[in-house]
């Protein structure tokens, strides 16, 4: 470990919890409550970093599949799909109940 690095030794509750210690989350601009995500270097570390904004999430879910082997683009893709026929059955319900009342 060089001169640069420090390191802390923390306890891991039985639900997998740790506390980040204060130096550390103060360094990180982590703010409590937040989130923080953990990412595997190439040299096979594991590297905590902190969550400012929703754009810092992007490529989380990158690879990762549901229970059917769907990306989270073609889940969404199949949820506004679905959305839009949900919409368009309750316009021509709406516009059918109209002509009824005429």
């Amino acid at each position: 470990m060089s001169k640069s690095e420090s390191e802390k030794v923390v306890s891991v509750s039985s639900r997998g919890q740790a506390t980040i210690p204060k130096e550390f989350r103060e360094e990180l601009e982590i703010e409590t409550p937040g989130r923080v995500k953990f990412v595997r270097t190439d040299e096979g570390e594991i590297v905590v970093r902190p969550i400012h904004s929703v754009t810092d999430l992007r490529g989380v879910l990158s690879g990762k599949t549901d229970e059917r082997g769907r990306s989270a683009v073609e889940r969404l893709r199949e949820e506004r799909a679905s959305d839009r026929a949900s919409e368009e059955a309750l316009r021509q319900r709406y516009a059918d109940d109209e002509e009824s009342d005429a």
